[in-house]
């Protein structure tokens, strides 16, 4: 038997105004996406905001449906939508902000599993990590260099 052992660096920063321009402004977007998020059953508003290698800035939030699971988390709508209206764009960072009508969300909330996934296969697709941004509706912000700093044994389609 031999052990695995698995360590990740992750960026923090004690509020929004520490990150560059480039990254609040990315930021405000998200949060711009999360605050018009449908969310009626969980209350738990989630937005994206995705920079692309062509300057372009894609938003996406969660759209929740009483026929659970056919809703759909806010990164995910985000980078199924670049991909869809830019397939040959490259995504260099992504924003992303959560907040719950039920309590303070003061704590960095990352993607969910499935979004880990989803964000995996476009940074595997492109061959270039995409640096990840996350927080909750105020308070630290969490920058991941890559999504493989967030789910380091990546299932992808070399397996398949």
């Amino acid at each position: 038997m031999e052990h695995l052992k698995i360590e990740t660096t992750l960026e923090v920063y004690n509020t929004i105004s520490e990150l560059s321009q480039d990254i609040q402004s990315l930021m405000s977007e998200a949060i711009e996406a999360r605050n018009n998020a449908y969310a009626p059953y969980s209350n738990f508003n989630v937005g994206a905001a995705i920079l692309l290698d062509n300057t372009k800035v894609v938003i996406g939030n969660n759209q929740e449906n009483a026929a659970y699971p056919s809703g759909l988390c806010a990164e995910r709508t985000a980078i199924y939508y670049a991909g869809a209206k830019y397939p040959k764009a490259k995504i260099l960072k992504m924003a992303l902000t959560a907040s719950s009508q039920n309590q303070v969300t003061d704590k960095p909330i990352p993607p969910c599993g499935a979004c880990r996934q989803a964000i995996a296969e476009y940074e595997i697709k492109q061959e270039q990590p995409i640096e990840i941004y996350f927080m909750g509706a105020q308070g630290k912000v969490v920058k991941s260099k890559s999504l493989a700093n967030l789910l380091p044994l990546l299932f992808e389609s070399s397996v398949l």
